[in-house]
This record gives C-alpha cells, structure tokens and sequence, in this order.
C-alpha cells in the first residue's frame, strides 16, 4: 500500500471479509495524484474509522449507501455526513462510525492535484465536505462511471482518463511553495520555518503568508503532519525500533513528545491505533 492509504486509516469493530488493492496513476498525473485504492468489504456493518492526517488531499468515493456519522475524537456525540466525502488538510484526526457495505474507491491528491483537476483553492477547502457539494454534476456523474465499470481494471483505466480530461495545466502553486511543500516532506519535516524561506529566497513572513494561502496549512503544521508520517512507518515495520530511537531519529524532543503528537494526529495512543485493523477507504 502507498504511504498515502496505508496505516493511515484504522477500523474499530469487525472488518467483514472482502478486498482491497491500490493501483498507481498515469505517470502524466505524478504530480497531481498520490495513488489510487478500492475496496469491497461485503455485507452490512458497522464501524468506527479514525483518519490520521496524510500529506495531501483524500477523496472517498461510495459506491453504497453509507450512514456515515462524524464523531469527536473521543467518540462522543455524532452527526450524519455527505456521502462520498472529501478529506482536506487537517492537523488532527477524523473519527466516524459508518453502517452499511463498503465498496468504494480512494483517491489521493497532492495540493497541486486538488488545485489543478478540482479547481479549488486549499485554503476554501474544509476538512471534510461533499464531493457533489464541491463540483457538482461531474462528480456525480463520475461516482455513477466508477461505481457501473465492470471491473477494478476499468475503474482505475477511467479515473486516469477522467482526471487527465478534468487537468488544467495553467492552475500552479507558486514555484516556491511548491518547492518548500517538496523539501519538507522530503525531509520528513525536519527544516525549520526559517530554513525553508531561506532557501526559497523569500521573507519568513512573506512565505508563512503565501504557504498558508496557497496550502491551506502553516508549513510548521506540515512539517508536524510529515514527522508524523515518518514515525509512522518506522513503528509499522515487522520489527520496528525502539519508540525512544523512532522520537529521537524522527525530530522529536522525547518519547513523551512523540506520544503526544500521536495522540493528536490519531486521537489514541500509538499501541491503540496499530492494535486496530487497517483500512484503506
């Protein structure tokens, strides 16, 4: 599974029996899109699903009717949702419980991507709306596609021609904060604010503004998001490291720290969160 999709998404209550597999894109959407995933969980159930943060722009595609109810991250309280939703930018996690058959598709943006094929700027983006409420008819439209395409093949053959027909080239993130979105998560979020506006050549102040506005997050909130990410995967090895090793190696002050920031991207502890069973959608 792509870093994306997996480990990001875990499940409470029983997973039924099903499938589900992840494809790359056309190479001409690298830029834009992270990957692609689908999954058919058969028979009626009911789950509740916390969503860390991922380094771009999630959209979930339903091919069921879904009862779908978003919870505080203490699983208190619920209200019901739109179906086929899209996950924004955020720095903690989203928790729903949800009732019915999962069969659906994931689609992974980078910020590029979510600008460029959807046409909205981040900073207007919420954490969590529609799809139909953002584009209207042609999300609709491409909801009904996938969901009647005869196999998985075909799904993922459409949303490349689909998202290559929707691409406008001319939409671009400035060059900078394009640059300054790369090194952090290449980097996995270890330059500093100061860093990163020095080496795009602008004020600190200055690139704090554009990033944001162009992003829709702080950098400090993505190189948080990328640390994150990185710790991640090293606890999710068959034979990860100490948590003491993965805090220092990661960025962090301790391993109190690093508990912490898990707790505040997942909602959980770091053994509660990988004690559940992943999902991908």
């Amino acid at each position: 599974m792509d870093r994306w999709a997996g480990g990001l998404s875990r499940c409470e209550g029983e997973t039924g029996l099903g499938q589900s597999l992840a494809c790359r894109p056309d190479p001409r959407l690298s830029a834009h899109v992270l990957g692609y995933a689908g999954s058919h969980y058969s028979g009626a159930r009911t789950v509740v699903r916390r969503i860390a943060p991922i380094d771009g722009i999630k959209l979930i595609i339903d091919f069921e009717n879904l009862d779908r109810r978003m919870l505080a991250a203490n699983g208190a309280g619920a209200h019901r949702e739109p179906p086929s939703p899209v996950v924004g930018l955020r720095t903690g996690p989203l928790v729903f419980e949800q009732t019915g058959t999962d069969h659906g598709m994931v689609v992974g943006l980078t910020p590029l991507g979510a600008h460029a094929l959807l046409g909205l700027p981040l900073r207007e983006l919420p954490a969590y709306a529609g799809f139909a409420e953002l584009l209207g008819p042609r999300a609709a439209r491409l909801v009904d596609e996938l969901a009647h395409a005869p196999t998985w093949s075909a799904r993922f053959a459409l949303l490349d021609r689909r998202l290559l027909g929707w691409l406008d080239p001319d939409r671009r993130l400035a060059s900078p904060v394009q640059a300054a979105w790369d090194l952090l998560n290449a980097t996995h979020g270890r330059l500093t604010v100061a860093g990163l506006a020095d080496r795009v050549g602008w004020s600190r102040s200055h690139f704090e503004a554009r990033f944001r506005t162009q992003i829709g997050i702080t950098p400090k909130a993505v190189a948080r998001i990328a640390r994150f990410h990185h710790a991640l995967r090293l606890l999710c090895r068959p034979d990860p490291p100490r948590a003491a090793e993965i805090a220092s190696v990661c960025g962090y002050a301790d391993q109190p720290h690093l508990n912490r920031e898990f707790r505040a991207f997942t909602g959980c502890s770091p053994t509660r969160f990988l004690s559940l069973p992943d999902q991908e959608t």
